[in-house]
This record gives structure tokens, sequence and C-alpha cells, in this order.
């Protein structure tokens, strides 16, 4: 795996502060802690490779942990995924894989410990009353009428609830604090919720579930965490973190939080994204116009380009949007030395060169990338009639229209020059042929009278075209922040309607008609290509088009000003 000189930011500065102080023995051990109720997004792979980055760039242990706390949306088909996604995107948690449902006996004893020190009890409130008695950050809340239950009857029902003998929703464990706190995370939170159901891990063992607030800072001390870092919204949740740790005199570590980067044109709400996959808007979770970790995988990013993105926006306090060219730009730059170049012809317009030998094949040196001079180069079978894309021809040119035209001459790749003499048309008056005459001197593509030609275009041999299947992937949705609906309108209204293009049949040079799955290429002119690995089969792959050669997102939504 590539290494990238990390930037500096306040993270690491706080780590170097700590390392040179000594804090944590000179320890740096991070974690990334998801909840299996979903897929992995573009923002779950930010929050991995920033944590696994600093343990590896510190020399230190990253964590792979499962906060599995909430049985009624887990399962295991997300904890597989969720496995998959992190290995792939180079987070080495080695064998330290852990599950917080495998804590639950010690968090049970330490909330049994804060109840028989008088610092939790048994509340009978509904939620929503608990809502109501919560108070406002202008107004102090409203003790629970079972806030002073003694620590005996405490203890008993806490047991009883473990033991299954009060309903779903009956009564809650909470943390005895201040209901006058300035902080409304610090007013009695809730530790345990009574939830009959079954655990995708521990089957029926437990019918009382702690609260992430309570669970999460147990599990950063049971595994010797030393930087718990989070993202912004928690920053108001620390004092929560600090004060169950503090009260159990256990092992603590120190919670930080960062700015999230949402990505322009994309939506990373869980909810929202199982909504798309359960009402068909998108062909699953690895749809690969998903902003899922399977999703980029599936049309073609690489883990690499999604670090360089991630180490292109950097960690900062400040929340904001990162447009996605950003991210495409990560690809692009990555692609460009590393895929080799091919020639596909993805809406066919039939050339026959009327002065070429009927039955002849040549073939042609075409350079694999010209990037990276040990790519070498590969034979192209070329022959009377070949394809070439419908937009490279016009009979009637626009301005600055270098490619083929009636009367002029344009460049094949790699082959000859050839100039447009008539085109055929069909009873509709529709161009189903265009003839041209080639000139032989001109092998390679240069002429050596030294006359300039303008147009450049790619091409591929009728008779041995192999024709597959292309889907041409854009963005998901039209708006940059596909949230910014008008009231009673829904974000599913911002969906790109050209998000996907199939096409059934193109036409690729026969290097092609192998093409294992999960390999990728640049189609010339025409953008980056993967053989999808889910839908290929051998002598048959299908090709998803991972990202165009330039920044076309312009064209759905005018870039800012000021932009780049």
């Amino acid at each position: 795996m590539e290494t990238l000189t990390p930037k500096m930011n306040f993270i690491r500065e706080i780590i170097d502060r700590d390392l040179e102080s000594g804090k944590f023995e000179g320890r740096v051990h991070t974690r990334f802690p998801p909840e299996p109720n979903g897929y992995l997004h573009i923002g779950h792979a930010t929050s991995i490779i920033l944590n696994s980055g600093l343990a590896r760039d510190y020399k230190g242990k990253f964590n792979l942990r499962f906060d599995d706390t909430n049985p009624s949306k887990e399962e295991q088909e997300y904890v597989d995924s969720i496995v998959e996604d992190v290995k792939w995107l180079g987070g080495d948690f080695e064998d330290r894989l852990f599950f917080a449902s495998d804590y639950f006996p010690q968090m049970y004893d330490w909330a049994m410990q804060l109840v028989k020190a008088g610092k939790a009890y048994v509340c009978d409130l509904t939620p929503e009353e608990v809502r109501a008695h919560r108070g406002t950050p202008q107004e102090p809340g409203k003790d629970s009428p079972f806030r002073n239950r003694s620590i005996e009857e405490n203890a008993d029902l806490f047991e009883r609830m473990r033991k299954g003998e009060f309903p779903d929703g009956s009564r809650t464990l909470r943390a005895k604090i201040d209901m006058a706190h300035p902080n409304l995370n610090m007013r009695d939170p809730v530790m345990y919720r009574i939830l009959h159901t079954e655990h995708h891990r521990q089957g029926n063992k437990w019918c009382i579930y702690p609260m992430y607030d309570w669970a999460h800072g147990l599990e950063d001390s049971i595994e010797r965490i030393t930087h718990s870092i989070c993202t912004l919204e928690f920053e108001d949740h620390r004092p929560l973190y600090d004060w169950y740790l503090d009260q159990l005199g256990v092992y603590h570590p120190q919670q930080i939080e960062f700015a999230r980067r949402t990505l322009g044109n994309t939506i990373t709400s869980k909810r929202k994204l199982l909504e798309l996959v359960k009402e068909n808007y998108v062909e699953g979770w690895d749809d690969p116009r998903m902003p899922t970790v399977s999703g980029y995988r599936r049309r073609g990013y690489t883990a690499s380009a999604l670090r360089a993105f991630c180490d292109e926006i950097g960690i900062t306090k400040v929340p904001g949007i990162s447009d996605i060219w950003v991210l495409e730009n990560a690809l692009r730059n990555e692609l460009n030395k590393t895929a080799p170049r091919v020639m596909a012809v993805l809406k066919p317009l039939k050339v026959v060169l009327t002065n070429y030998p009927e039955g002849q094949t040549e073939e042609m040196c075409a350079v694999n990338n010209p990037e990276d001079e040990a790519a070498g180069t590969r034979k192209v079978p070329f022959c009377r009639e070949i394809y070439i894309e419908q937009d490279d021809f016009k009979e009637v040119p626009p301005k600055k229209f270098f490619r083929m035209t009636p009367g002029t001459e344009v460049r094949l790749r790699s082959a000859y020059i050839v100039k447009c003499e008539s085109v055929v048309k069909d009873a509709a008056g529709n161009i189903t042929e265009v003839h041209c005459t080639y000139d032989p001197a001109t092998r390679g593509g240069d002429a050596p009278d030294g006359r300039k030609i303008k147009g450049t275009i790619h091409w591929v041999s009728a008779r041995h075209a192999v024709p597959v299947k292309v889907r041409l992937y854009d963005a998901l949705f039209t708006k940059r922040n596909p949230d910014d609906v008008e009231e009673g309108h829904d974000y599913k209204e911002n969906i790109n309607p050209a998000s996907l293009e199939i096409i059934e049949e193109a036409f690729l040079e026969p290097s092609l008609a192998q093409a294992a799955p999960g390999a990728r290429f640049q189609f010339e002119r025409l953008g980056y290509f993967f053989a999808d690995p889910k839908d290929s089969k051998p002598g048959a792959p299908v090709f998803n088009r991972t990202v165009t050669l330039k920044d076309t997102w312009a064209k759905l939504e005018q870039k800012p000003a000021g932009a780049k």
C-alpha cells in the first residue's frame, strides 16, 4: 500500500504533545466503531482512513469494533460488508476485531456499581415523559418522580430488568447527575432500555441494551484506546463520556472531535440510503451510484484514490462540503498513470474505406499508456470497415469541430489519415455509413509530407470488434446539497434521471474480450472503465464507467463562484 506524507492537523498536534509528555505510556491506539445497521459510506471511509492512518504513522494499533447495541436494526450481512470494506481501505486491525455485545456483562456490572453508589436509578417515565422533563437550553429540567428511589429498590429493579420481568419501554436505567445542568446531555441521561429482541450475535441472552453514550466510553476503556476520535456532533457528549469513566474510576481515553466533510451531490444518511435501496431507486447497497464503500469499489474506484481524497480535504473543526470533482480528480490522477489505454466505440457509426483492399487486415502498434514507458505497446487489428463514435462525425459541422466532416481529413489513432468523401442514408434520412479514402503513406497516423491534421479520433475494426454491455454512471443527485428542498418536497426529487445510461452493445478492440473482472482501462477519449466484478463472465465482460476524463459534473449544477 502506498503511503502519503500526512498533512499536519490539530489531531496530530494533540498526539505529538501526548507522546512528548508520556501520556498513555507513549502509546497510540485508535479504533473505528461502526454500528452494523447498514453499509459503510464515504463519511465512514474518512473515519477509517483517519483512525487507521494515525495508528500506522505512529506505529500504534487500530481496532475494528462493532457497536452492536441496537439489535432491532443490526444484521450479520452488515457486519460482513463492514469487515470487507475496512480491510479494502487499508484498515489493518490484525486480530483486533471486537464486538460491544461481548462486553455486555462488564457493562452491566459497571452500571450496577453506579446504582449501588447512588449515581443511577430506575425510572418508569415513558420516553415522551423523559423528553418533557428534560427542559430546554434556557430552562432547567424537572426531576423524575422516581429519581429518589432507594439504592436497594434501584438495584432490585435493575436486576429484574436484566432478567426480563418487565415489558419493552416500561423502565429505563438513568444516570443521576443534574437536571439543571447547562449541557442537556448531562440531565440524567438514559443508560439502558428494555428491548426483548433477538440479537444477531448474542441471541436472547439480553433484554436490556446499553445506550451509545454509556457504551462508547466503556468500550474504549476496555480496549485501552488512547485517542477516541469522533465527529463533531459528539463534542457536547464528551462531558458525559468523561463523567461515566471518572465515576467508575477506570482507564480513561481522550475523546477528540473533528468536523464531518459532506460530499457534494451525495446523501450519507443511512436511513435515506436504505430507503433508496428498499424503494428500488438503486440496485442494492453496492450500486455504483451509491456513496457506499462497496458502491465505489464496484464502480472501479481504488482504495488509494479514496485515501488521496481524504488527505486532500484534510481534518478540521469546521464543517463543510467537499465538491464531487475533488474525489473524481483524486481517481483521475491515479488512473492516468496506471490504466492501460484501449479503444472502444460506445455509439457506433460504420466507416468504409473505399480504397482499402477488401479482405486485408493489418496490425497497428498502439501505445498502452503514454504516462508509463514500461507499459509497452499492443497490436490492434485494422481493416476496410471500422466503427467510429457517432459524435465524431458531423455532416454540417459547427465552428471549431475538428473531427470527421465531408471533404476534410482526420487522423485515426495509431492508424491512417482518412478523408470523408460521402455518406449513405436510410429512407428516413439518417446516416448509416460514411465512405472515406485512406492515405497509405500515413501508416501510424502521421503524414510524411508534414501536412497538419487537426483532428484525431479513435476507432475499432468492425470485423474484429467485441460487443459488450457498458454502463455509464453519473452523480446520483443533481443538486450539490440534495437535502435542500422546500417544505412539502422530498430529497428524492433531486435524483439525477441521467445517473445511469446502459449501452447494450458497445464495440471494443479484441484485446478486451478476455478482460478479467476488476480490470481497469482508459477507453481513449471516453473515460475510465472497470470490468464489473459482479456481472462480468469469462469472455463476456460488463464495463462500468468509473469516471469521465474531465470534470463534467458542472452540467448538473453550476460551480460556486471562486471554485477552482
